[in-house]
């Protein structure tokens, strides 16, 4: 089952602006978007406490997509992915809770520690990373590495075929057995869809995953201050130059940005007085993108004002 309905009068609203940026000096801009945009009635959260996961999925939002169904690389929004998963393990009793845990999802989501992901990954998949392994050991540590994936499929989502989400993130890159997992023309990348991504998210902001006290952590990890104070005492905060930054002073964002030299990605679900909410992820891709902190605040601030009630 679809999570939105395809809006006609959305889908027309995307193109133009997406035509509009790029007239503005981004040339090739259409070819290196995803983007998916849904908007719901204004009791979103509470609908859906009310129904409960089966029964929201009966109850989809109106959006549109842009290339929503095309893989790429994701860079550290595929920390969402690994959140949720651990929220799963835990639920299965497959990992043991603690601060240590706690502390490295908080670092995962809120700074976007690629030394917290490397952990999480490994106690997610029972791998260490390290050097070359001896081919029968590999197969089963590259085994082992897919239990994300697994577990993805499992959820029988449609807009999760094809996604792969079994790699650590990096800052100078991998080495060693990681290497070698990459594959040697690194095919073996991470790689998400917009669609899958909203899919997501949406399942977090309405309790439709795991369990809802599960879902209320995750949000909480996944609130960002809009407030400029709290903005300029982290230069990373994952607002100034992404889908934040384009919102009114007083709506409420929930989001996981992803940055890297070839890629400027972020996925947000946004609540607004006097707008409905909505939920937006955005992929763009190429160095040009990368570059670019005006793009995804644009985007936000014209999807958003279309969102007034």
């Amino acid at each position: 089952m679809a999570f939105y309905s395809q809006d006609q009068g959305m889908a027309q609203t995307l193109a133009e602006l997406i035509e509009a940026l790029e007239l503005e000096g981004r040339p090739g801009l259409g070819q290196q978007l995803s983007i998916t945009w849904v908007r719901f009635a204004p009791s979103l959260r509470e609908r859906a406490m009310e129904a409960g996961p089966s029964a929201f999925w009966g109850l989809p939002g109106r959006g549109a997509s842009w290339g929503g169904d095309r893989q790429r690389y994701p860079a550290s929004v595929v920390k969402l992915v690994y959140l949720i998963a651990v929220e799963a393990w835990l639920q299965e009793e497959w990992l043991e809770d603690g601060p240590e845990l706690r502390r490295a999802l908080a670092d995962m989501i809120r700074d976007s520690s690629n030394d917290a992901t490397g952990l999480v990954v490994d106690l997610l998949s029972g791998t260490t990373s390290g050097p070359a392994l001896p081919p029968e050991r590999m197969e089963a540590w590259v085994r082992q590495r897919q239990l994300v994936n697994d577990w993805l499929a499992g959820l029988g989502w449609p807009e999760l075929q094809g996604c792969n989400a079994c790699q650590k993130t990096w800052g100078d890159g991998p080495y060693g057995r990681e290497r070698a997992f990459y594959g040697p023309e690194l095919d073996n990348r991470n790689s998400l869809s917009s669609e899958a991504v909203a899919r997501l998210l949406l399942a977090v902001m309405a309790a439709a995953v795991v369990s809802p006290p599960a879902c209320a952590r995750m949000r909480q990890l996944l609130e960002r201050s809009l407030e400029p104070d709290c903005r300029a005492a982290d230069p990373e905060n994952q607002v100034d130059g992404f889908l934040g930054a384009g919102l009114p002073d007083q709506a409420r964002l929930w989001s996981k940005a992803g940055w890297m030299s070839q890629a400027r990605h972020d996925a947000a679900y946004v609540e607004a007085e006097g707008h409905d909410p909505f939920l937006l992820v955005v992929f763009s891709e190429g160095r040009e993108r990368a570059l670019d902190e005006r793009l995804l605040p644009a985007l936000a601030s014209h999807l958003c004002r279309a969102c007034r009630h």
